[in-house]
């Protein structure tokens, strides 16, 4: 009966309607497989880069209980709604945009509890991907929390064709749990786009020395066995941190010491996306 039952569901799961999406061009989901190593940051700084260059950039925050993603791209307010289902929060940055739908916005008290099991869980990723009005956007970057659970499934099995970036920090304990997310990707047929390595070292904000606190090139290892290509490696930016706390990155990123990597980054992004289109 079990078995049947989840057949069944991922059926459903497969053949459900993805209205909202229809006219997003590329969807990354950022993975990890540990917490606290960088993928909401990730999203934030490659989102604003983009959205800079003229891209017109979407941002969806899946992590559920502790959604971060509104107060780093200091984006706020309350989400509407008008007849085709809800509408994200939009800002201009650069020459682009980027729009965002995330849970904190439709709480009432940000510091509330999120206590849901998967099925509620699953059911509320189903609404932002469906009943969410991306509109006309260049890409659409998933941010999710650790691991490889409810929201990992609900999204890969919601969006045919979605690729993944992996973010890791150097430690032999982060770099293992992300080789995990490797294996999760090939079974669910999710394209790879790449590893990135966060933490790799600590830019002083006097001096600009970058020291190895947490070791470096546990990434380019990881990405070098698993044949998938490495992105580029980031330092602990102090500047950038305070920056992401506050939610006033937007138009700034060149003034951070980690503006190079991540543009480096941002570019092998788009290269790597070329060929890739929903569907």
């Amino acid at each position: 009966f079990k078995l049947s039952y989840y057949n069944e569901y991922k059926s459903y799961l497969r053949v459900m309607a993805t209205t909202g999406i229809d006219d997003v061009k590329k969807v990354v989901v950022v993975l990890s497989g540990k917490g606290g190593v960088g993928k909401s940051t990730t999203v934030t700084v490659l989102a604003n880069i983009l959205a800079c260059q003229g891209f017109s950039v979407g941002v969806l925050d899946t992590d559920l209980c502790g959604p971060s993603l509104a107060r780093m791209c200091g984006i706020k307010g309350n989400i509407h709604s008008n007849e085709q289902g809800w509408v994200p929060i939009r800002r201009t940055i650069g020459k682009g945009s980027l729009s965002m739908i995330s849970l904190s916005h439709l709480v009432d008290n940000p510091d509330q509890a999120v206590i849901w099991r998967g099925p509620k869980k699953t059911s509320i990723i189903k609404q932002f991907l469906q009943d969410v009005c991306w509109g006309k956007l260049d890409y659409l970057f998933i941010d999710t929390p650790p691991g490889t659970s409810d929201e990992h499934m609900a999204i890969m099995e919601c969006i045919p064709g979605v690729a993944a970036i992996l973010v890791t920090s150097p430690q032999g304990v982060a770099v293992a749990d992300v080789l995990r997310q490797v294996t999760f990707c090939r079974k669910t047929s999710a394209a790879i786009l790449g590893i990135i390595e966060t933490m790799s070292g600590f830019v002083c904000p006097n001096c600009s020395d970058c020291s190895l606190i947490f070791s470096k090139g546990g990434g380019e290892k990881l990405a070098d066995h698993c044949k998938v290509p490495f992105l580029g490696s980031v330092p602990i930016d102090p500047k950038l941190c305070e920056d992401l706390d506050r939610g006033t990155l937007g138009e700034g990123s060149q003034e951070y010491s980690s503006y190079k990597e991540y543009c480096a980054i941002a570019k092998s992004l788009l290269h790597n996306t070329a060929d890739i289109e929903m569907g």
